[in-house]
């Protein structure tokens, strides 16, 4: 075996699966699997919002890669795999064409009894009511810790836009969350 039974898989562990998967290794490819599988996964149910169109776009995602492993050309097999999965998204919000009001849904919380888990998805739907362009740039770098300069290339903008666009999604999530906020304060 050519690879560490490990569950940290360092830069050069990483390079060396990317070789091995394109030369067609099943034990290449499900070594970065286990590596991106969960962060994948979560990216795409932050951006699509639900559990199903998640996971088929997980799936897809995964299928892609193998299916275009020997289009990989670059250093940065991470960023390639989050715009594969950036793409798939996009695809499916295409086929996909529900709105959130914001004034509906975010003018007063109501909690359910556990205040946490309310404040979780009143947070949650937040998120969702994001615009798209926003919503992607501040769950890479907030939920998946991406530099400015991976954001970038994922979304393949200006690394000016994606700081930008974190900016901008921060200020409206921070808008949206006073209720929240103020709720939570008042009853301590």
């Amino acid at each position: 075996m050519f690879f560490k039974k490990s569950n940290i898989i360092d830069d050069k562990a990483v390079t060396k699966a990317v070789s091995e998967m394109q030369k067609g290794s099943a034990q290449a490819f499900h070594l970065l699997y286990n590596k991106y599988s969960q962060s994948i996964y979560r990216y795409c149910f932050k951006i699509l919002n639900d559990k199903d169109i998640a996971d088929d776009a997980f799936q897809e995602t995964f299928i892609k890669v193998y299916e275009h492993r020997l289009e990989f050309k670059g250093s940065n097999f991470q960023s390639w795999v989050y715009t594969i999965a950036h793409r798939t998204c996009l695809n499916y919000l295409r086929t996909k064409k529900e709105n959130v009001s914001f004034e509906e849904d975010y003018q007063a919380p109501v909690f359910e009894s556990d205040q946490d888990f309310g404040a979780k998805q009143f947070i949650e739907k937040a998120i969702a009511a994001l615009p798209l362009s926003l919503r992607e740039t501040l769950v890479l770098r907030e939920y998946e810790e991406c530099s400015y300069q991976e954001i970038a290339e994922i979304l393949d903008i200006d690394i000016s836009l994606a700081k930008v666009r974190v900016h901008r999604a921060r200020l409206i999530l921070r808008q949206m969350l006073q209720p929240l906020v103020k709720e939570i304060y008042e009853s301590r």
